[in-house]
C-alpha cells in the first residue's frame, strides 16, 4: 500500500436528486438544492476515522455501514492506497425519502478518491459506477452533471441528456416519517405490463418533459400520471394520497412519488412552493413533531458534484 502522506486533502459537495417525476420512471431526474458534503483530511493515524453529521447521524446510532466510506475505500484500494485521516461527512439529504441519497453517496465516494490523489475527474467513471451500484442512473446523472437529465439506455451504453426546465416551475417536497428502501419499492412492481400500458407511458413522458421545459401546469399533469410504478408504491406510504391532496389544494399544479418515495414531490408556481411543502408536511407529520417527518421548497440545483476549497 502507498504510505498515508501521498494523499492530499480535498472535499467535494453533490446535490440530491428528485427521479421519475410520474412518467419518467428509471429514465427523468432532476438535481436539486440539497446537498453531501465530504472532507477528507490525511493524516499518519493509520487508521480511517469516519465522522457524520446531517441526515447521515442515525446512521451512526444504527451502526449502518456508510456507502461514502465504502466507495472511498473501494477507489483507493484499486489503486493500491490505504486511506488514513478523517472522513467528515455532513448531509442534508434524507435518507431512503426519494431523494437520491445513495446515488449521491457513490459519486461523493468515487470523486473524492480521485481527488485526494491529486487526479482530475472522471465523470464517466464516476457515473458508472453509480450506475453499477443503483442499477438505473436517472439519480446518479443530474447529481453528477446538474440540472434536469435523462438517461437512454442503449446496446453501447447509457445516454446522459440535459432537458430544458423553465424557470416557471417550482417545487416542493415532503416526507414521512418512515422511509422506503428501494429494494422494497422495487419488489412490488408487476414484472409484466400491457403493451397499451407501455404505450400511454410514452405519451405521458413527452407531456412531461414539454411541461417541465414550457412551465405547461396542464401538461405536467398529463405527464405525472403514472401506471408503471407509482400506483404500486402508493401502498407504501402512510397517509399519500391526503398529502397529495392537501399539495394541490395549497396550489401544487401535481404531485407524485419522488424516487421510490417515501417523499413526494410537487410542482407548482414558484411563489407557492413553501406553502404547498407546509401542506403536505402537515399531513405526514399529523402534529407528532417527528423530526423525521420533512417538508421543505427546494429549487433546481444546476452544477451537479463539485470540488471545493476546504473550509
Amino acid at each position: 500500500m502507498t504510505e498515508p502522506a501521498s494523499l492530499r486533502p480535498a472535499r467535494v459537495r453533490v446535490p440530491c436528486s428528485t427521479s421519475n417525476l410520474g412518467s419518467g420512471f428509471d429514465t427523468v431526474g432532476l438535481a436539486l438544492d440539497r446537498y453531501l458534503d465530504v472532507t477528507f483530511r490525511p493524516d499518519d493515524s493509520g487508521a480511517l476515522v469516519v465522522r457524520r453529521s446531517g441526515t447521515l447521524s442515525r446512521l451512526d446510532e444504527e451502526g449502518a455501514p456508510d456507502l461514502v466510506a465504502a466507495m472511498f475505500t473501494r477507489r483507493l484500494e484499486r489503486r493500491k492506497v490505504a486511506p488514513s485521516g478523517v472522513l467528515e461527512l455532513s448531509s442534508e439529504i434524507p435518507i431512503a425519502r426519494g431523494l437520491g441519497s445513495s446515488a449521491a453517496a457513490a459519486l461523493a465516494g468515487y470523486d473524492l478518491a480521485l481527488a485526494v490523489l491529486g487526479e482530475d475527474r472522471d465523470d464517466d467513471g464516476a457515473f458508472d459506477a453509480a450506475l453499477h451500484h443503483e442499477g438505473h442512473g436517472d439519480n446518479a446523472a443530474p447529481s453528477l452533471f446538474g440540472g434536469l437529465r435523462a438517461v437512454a439506455r442503449t446496446a453501447d451504453g447509457p445516454v446522459v441528456m440535459g432537458l430544458q426546465l423553465s424557470e416557471r416551475v417550482g417545487f416542493a417536497y415532503a416526507a414521512p416519517a418512515a422511509g422506503v428502501s428501494t429494494e422494497e419499492a422495487r419488489s412490488i412492481l408487476p414484472a409484466h405490463v400491457p403493451h397499451k400500458v407501455a404505450a400511454g407511458t410514452l405519451g405521458r413522458l413527452i407531456a412531461l418533459v414539454r411541461g417541465l421545459a414550457e412551465g405547461d401546469p396542464d401538461l405536467l399533469r398529463i405527464g405525472v400520471k403514472d401506471e408503471l410504478h407509482v400506483p404500486h408504491r402508493l401502498s407504501l406510504i402512510p397517509s399519500v394520497m391526503s398529502a397529495i391532496s392537501a399539495g394541490v389544494d395549497a396550489g401544487a399544479w401535481a404531485v407524485t412519488v419522488s424516487g421510490a418515495g417515501s417523499g413526494l414531490i410537487a410542482m407548482c408556481d414558484p411563489a407557492d412552493a413553501d406553502a404547498v411543502a407546509a401542506a403536505m408536511h402537515r399531513v405526514f407529520d399529523a402534529g407528532t413533531g417527528d423530526p423525521e417527518c420533512v417538508g421543505f421548497s427546494v429549487r433546481p440545483s444546476f452544477e451537479g458534484l463539485r470540488r471545493l476549497s476546504l473550509p
